[in-house]
């Protein structure tokens, strides 16, 4: 080895291994902290420094950048989970995963819009514990209910700026009106101006938050499935194409339309499990999602069932 080459080395050493600042090695080697730059460089050119990613780490990125090539996706985010996990403990893995990427991209000004569901839910809750700014956010529904924090929440931190109407109303004209109230259209006027929109998928099983949360009937989610739903996004339901079900409440939905969502930046959807899988790939296809964050499970499946299995 050289004396080029030695320099390499130790500037490497101290950089990579001691942790030690591109100034504090110029001093030590007695070089100017461009040098160390140029040598620390060179070290990554000529193979003296080598980089190995995990091989566990590199398949979620392998799954990440395939769905975003799959989907047309901006961004993805896919998160370990036990093989054997509850729709429970998946929901939470994935609201922290969501968390962490929320909270790493945000600023002391931004709002966020939320919609309602467990992991939704469970995403502000994590992320109000772990922000460095005090959260702001904004309902895209009504259903004020659906968004107050429990005792054990933290969501107590974050100022929550809600739709003050039902989720569901009487009729098409009471919805119209509803829209139009004051107080009403200034919150959907605040989710325009929102830095990032976090929304939850449901499934078509006895577990979704929909039936659980009494949204709607067990009469009605039952015709939902006879008409071909797969699942909802902001309880617009979908068939496995993604095109949008008539329902018998569509119009009567005090929600923010799936066209205005796509107008929204920064919209990241948070689901994952077996019994939403066919629903994330329906509303992947609708356009009106930016990033994904799911489980390696379900990124798997999506990536290999990108069309509808005959």
């Amino acid at each position: 080895m050289d004396f080029e080459e030695e320099l390499c080395a130790k500037a490497a050493w101290y950089y990579y291994l001691e942790n030690r600042t591109q100034q504090n090695i110029a001093q030590l080697l007695g070089v100017s902290r461009m040098r160390v730059i140029r040598l620390l460089e060179k070290a990554l050119r000529s193979g003296i420094v080598q980089f190995k990613i995990r091989e566990d780490s590199a398949r979620r990125m392998k799954a990440e950048k395939l769905l975003m090539e799959n989907y047309g996706l901006k961004g993805a985010m896919v998160i370990p989970a036990p093989p054997n996990a509850g729709i429970a403990e998946i929901n939470d893995i994935i609201a922290d995963g969501a968390a962490m990427y929320i909270a790493s991209r945000m600023t002391p000004d931004s709002f966020i819009n939320i919609g309602y569901g467990d992991t939704a839910g469970k995403t502000l809750n994590s992320l109000a514990k772990i922000a460095e700014h005090p959260i702001s956010c904004v309902s895209l529904t009504g259903g004020v209910g659906l968004y107050l924090p429990n005792a054990r929440s933290s969501t107590f931190n974050a100022r929550l700026f809600l739709i003050p109407a039902p989720f569901i109303v009487s009729s098409p004209e009471m919805a119209s009106a509803v829209r139009e109230e004051g107080p009403v259209q200034e919150v959907l006027r605040m989710t325009a101006l929102s830095s990032f929109t976090i929304v939850g998928i449901g499934g078509m099983n006895d577990g979704a938050t929909i039936l659980n949360m009494g949204v709607i009937t067990k009469s009605d989610f039952l015709y939902l499935k006879m008409k071909g739903a797969i699942g909802d996004i902001l309880c617009h339901f979908i068939d496995r194409n993604g095109a949008v079900i008539d329902t018998p409440f569509e119009d009567r939905l005090i929600s923010v339309r799936l066209d205005a969502l796509k107008s929204l930046p920064n919209v990241i959807a948070c689901a994952a499990g077996k019994e939403k899988r066919e629903a994330i790939r329906g509303v992947l296809k609708l356009g009106c999602i930016d990033t994904l964050i799911t489980s390696e499970d379900t990124a798997d499946w999506l990536n290999t069932n990108t069309k509808e299995e005959s």
